[in-house]
């Protein structure tokens, strides 16, 4: 699930795909925390949300909205499935791209938007560990079938120290789960190994209270889960020769800032307007996207990292204090003050019509 608002808002206007977005949206109704008995110890109402963005917010899953952008663009552009790129090599002529399967493409340009861990990054800059800043947590994501509380239209979360899981309620007998935890050290595991995943999750959360037996049930029988660190990327060049980096693989500000997928469009539409305006030079556009784009994401990136340790605090203490924040948003002024603070993204959007 992402939440569209600001610059996201702003751009999913644009692009022509507001009307529909907007009926298959979720809308949050609250926003609540209860204690190992299920009982309300902090939130607030999420018209706080709405009201802070002028109503220009609303939730949707991120499958919906990609989908929504394919059918906007599949007869404009060919699209190639269970493919990936090994290898890229380049001269000034252009771009030499080598895929999983063993064939080779040239392209005039590259553009990178392949997430964190960006395999487009690592064959024009190295390793992406020299560029990877960890915040200190972890996070985990899963949809399962059938559970059997539902909550509709309420983010609902459970804390303990240093551990959190939240559950929200979808459409078609769906709940989406997300469990965020804090760890001094990266884990030792490989990035694809489901059952390390699982195992991991059940150290974490299986001595935990309020509904964690029943959501581990359903972890054991999930097919998928997303699992990663919690991270930035602070990346000294958004491009190299013919080939750039848009998104996270260029400016990950990790999930905690809450607009990965509106950063990534922000990209996407400030270096498509730049290629327009210098009539195709590269050399220009590219420098331009970054001067333009890069003070916003900086920004960004020391705000996310800021509001990590309150996320998911590590502490007794740190909860009660967090707890005392979200009951203090029920007050309208203060709320969307706070809200503004976190998860300010408004930037002026060029005009390349």
């Amino acid at each position: 699930m992402i939440d569209v608002w600001g610059v996201g808002y702003d751009l999913v206007e644009r692009m022509g795909l507001l009307s529909a977005e907007r009926e298959r949206a979720y809308c949050i109704g609250r926003v609540w925390f209860v204690d190992e008995a299920g009982r309300r110890v902090a939130g607030f109402d999420g018209g706080v949300f709405r009201g802070a963005y002028g109503n220009r917010f609303f939730s949707i899953p991120r499958g919906d909205l990609a989908h929504s952008m394919h059918l906007a663009i599949e007869r404009q552009v060919q699209i190639l499935y269970s493919r990936s790129i090994r290898a890229v090599w380049q001269n000034d002529l252009g771009v030499e791209v080598e895929l999983s399967t063993g064939e080779s493409r040239r392209f005039d340009l590259l553009v990178g938007a392949d997430g964190m861990h960006s395999r487009v990054r690592e064959c024009i800059l190295g390793d992406e560990r020299q560029f990877e800043k960890y915040l200190g947590y972890y996070a985990a994501s899963f949809v399962a079938k059938g559970y059997p509380h539902r909550d509709e239209g309420t983010y609902l979360s459970f804390s303990r120290p240093g551990r959190q899981i939240t559950r929200y309620a979808m459409r078609d007998g769906l709940t989406a789960f997300l469990l965020v935890f804090a760890a001094n050290k990266r884990l030792l595991h490989g990035r694809h190994d489901l059952e390390a995943q699982k195992k991991v999750l059940r150290e974490w959360f299986g001595n935990d209270g309020w509904e964690c037996p029943e959501i581990l049930k359903y972890l054991d029988v999930a097919s998928e889960i997303y699992f990663d660190e919690v991270s930035q990327m602070h990346v000294p060049e958004w491009s190299r020769g013919r080939i750039a980096l848009v998104g996270d693989a260029a400016y990950c500000p990790s999930l905690l800032a809450g607009a990965g997928s509106a950063f990534a469009m922000l990209g996407a539409y400030v270096l498509a307007g730049e290629l327009k305006m210098s009539n195709g030079d590269h050399r220009v556009a590219f420098a331009a996207y970054e001067k333009q784009l890069r003070p916003f994401m900086e920004a960004r990136q020391t705000s996310a990292a800021n509001f990590a340790n309150y996320f998911a605090p590590k502490t007794a203490g740190g909860i009660f204090l967090r707890d005392l924040a979200l009951n203090l948003m029920r007050i309208p002024f203060i709320g969307g003050w706070l809200i503004n603070r976190a998860f300010a993204n408004r930037f002026s959007l060029p005009d390349h019509q």
